[in-house]
C-alpha cells in the first residue's frame, strides 16, 4: 500500500522509466520518499547492500521451470523503489551493515511485499501495475495467485536460513498481513468504529511488513535488542503514516504530486480517513451537511458530485483532523528512535518524519 508514496509515478498507472530490469541503485530513489542521508559512508552501505539484494532477488525467483521464472521476475523486473529492503539495510546501520545475513533478510522482506502484490491485483481486479500489464491480466487470476505463493514459499525458504526467529518473525507478519486484508474485505462490525477499524487495517497490511523489515536489518546487523525493538516501534507506525499521506493527496494535491487523478478513491468509494472524519462529523454547518450527503451515495462516479465533494473536503475540518492524525504518527514515529544513538543513521530515519509532515502541511 505504501508504494504509490514511494513511487510517485504509481504503482498501478506510472511507467517505470526503462519498462525493463533495475540497473544498480541509486540515491534518486532516496529523495523520491524525502530520505537524506547526510554521511557518504553511510549511503555508500546503504546503496551496496541494495545493489546485492537486487542480484539475489533475480537469483531467488528463479526455477527450472521457464515459465515459473518467468512470471515470477514479471514485478520484480517492473521496477519499484525497494522500500523495504533499504529499511533493512538503515536498520543495519545500528550495528553492523555487512553481516552475511542483512542482505537474505532484506530479499525476505521484498519477496514477501512482492508476492502480496500478485494477491492484491487479483483482489482489485487491476490491469496495470508498475506500469506493465498485471499478473493476473496477463496470465489469469489463478495463475497470479499461484505466482503469489511461490513468492512466499521462496521467502519461507530464504526465512529458514536465518534462523527460527527469522521463520517465526516472517510467519507472523504474513499473518498479520493475511489479517489485515480480511478485515478490509468483511468491513467494519456494527459495533466497530469505522476510524479505528481503518487504522488498524493499514497497521496489518502496510504497517507490519515495514516494522519487520526494519527489525530485520537490527536483529541481523547485531544491533542491540532495545535498538531493534525502537526500530521496530518506529517501522509500523511510519508505515502507518506514508500509507495516510496518500489519503491526503488523494484529496488534497494536483496529480503531479501525487501520482494519480485527484479523488481516485472518493470516485471508486474507498473509504480513506479524510472520507471517515467526513461521515463521522457531527458538525452543522450547511457544507458540512452537504458533505455527509454526498458522501452517503456512494461511490460518486457523477462527475458533478464529484467535483463538488472533492471542493467541499478540501475545505473541511475532516481533511485539517486527518492531517493531524498523520502529523501524530509522524510525531509518534520521530519519538520511538529516542533510545538509539544519535547520528547520520538516526538522522536520515528522522528525515522521513520530516518528510510526511511537509508533505501533509
Amino acid at each position: 500500500m505504501v508504494d504509490s508514496v514511494v513511487n510517485p509515478a504509481g504503482e498501478r498507472s506510472g511507467a517505470s522509466g526503462s519498462g525493463g530490469r533495475r540497473g544498480r541503485a541509486s540515491t534518486s530513489q532516496f529523495g523520491a520518499i524525502g530520505l537524506h542521508l547526510a554521511d557518504p559512508r553511510v549511503e555508500a552501505s546503504v546503496l551496496a547492500v541494495l545493489d546485492t539484494v537486487e542480484v539475489e532477488l533475480r537469483a531467488s525467483v528463479s526455477s527450472a521451470d521457464p515459465f515459473v521464472t518467468e512470471a515470477a521476475r514479471h514485478l520484480l523486473e517492473a521496477g519499484g523503489k525497494r522500500f523495504r529492503p533499504l529499511l533493512v539495510a538503515l536498520g543495519a546501520q545500528f550495528g553492523d551493515p555487512t553481516g552475511p545475513q542483512v542482505v537474505p533478510a532484506a530479499v525476505v522482506m521484498e519477496l514477501t511485499h512482492l508476492a502480496t502484490l500478485y494477491h492484491d491485483d487479483v483482489m482489485d481486479e487491476a490491469v496495470v501495475r508498475r506500469g506493465a500489464a498485471s499478473a493476473n491480466s496477463r496470465w489469469t487470476n489463478s495463475l497470479a495467485i499461484l505466482v503469489g505463493d511461490y513468492l512466499f514459499a521462496r521467502a519461507a525458504d530464504i526465512a529458514a536460513d536465518l534462523g527460527p526467529e527469522a521463520v517465526r518473525l516472517q510467519a507472523r507478519t504474513f499473518a498479520r498481513l493475511v489479517h489485515g486484508q480480511i478485515a478490509e474485505t468483511v468491513g467494519p462490525r456494527a459495533d466497530d468504529d469505522p476510524v479505528t477499524h481503518y487504522l488498524n487495517v493499514i497497521a496489518d497490511k502496510t504497517g507490519s511488513l515495514i516494522a519487520t523489515s526494519i527489525r530485520f536489518g537490527g536483529m541481523f546487523g547485531g544491533a542491540a535488542p532495545e535498538y531493534v525493538e525502537a526500530l521496530a516501534g518506529y517501522g509500523e507506525t511510519i508505515g502507518v503514516a506514508f500509507q495516510l499521506t496518500d489519503d491526503l493527496l488523494d484529496i488534497a494535491s494536483e496529480s503531479v504530486q501525487s501520482g494519480k487523478t485527484p479523488g481516485t478513491d472518493l470516485r471508486e468509494g474507498v473509504p480513506t480517513l479524510p472520507v471517515l472524519y467526513a461521515r463521522a462529523s457531527d458538525d452543522s454547518d450547511a457544507a458540512s451537511v452537504r458533505l455527509r450527503e454526498i458522501l452517503a451515495t456512494g461511490p460518486l462516479t457523477d462527475d458533478a458530485l464529484h467535483a463538488e465533494a472533492l471542493g467541499l473536503l478540501r475545505e473541511s475540518p475532516a481533511l485539517k483532523r486527518a492531517r493531524e492524525t498523520v502529523r501524530s504518527y509522524a510525531e509518534d514515529a520521530r519519538a520511538r528512535l529516542a533510545p538509539l544513538p544519535e547520528g547520520p543513521s538516526r538522522h536520515a530515519l528522522e528525515s522521513l518524519c520530516d518528510y510526511i509532515a511537509d508533505r501533509t502541511s
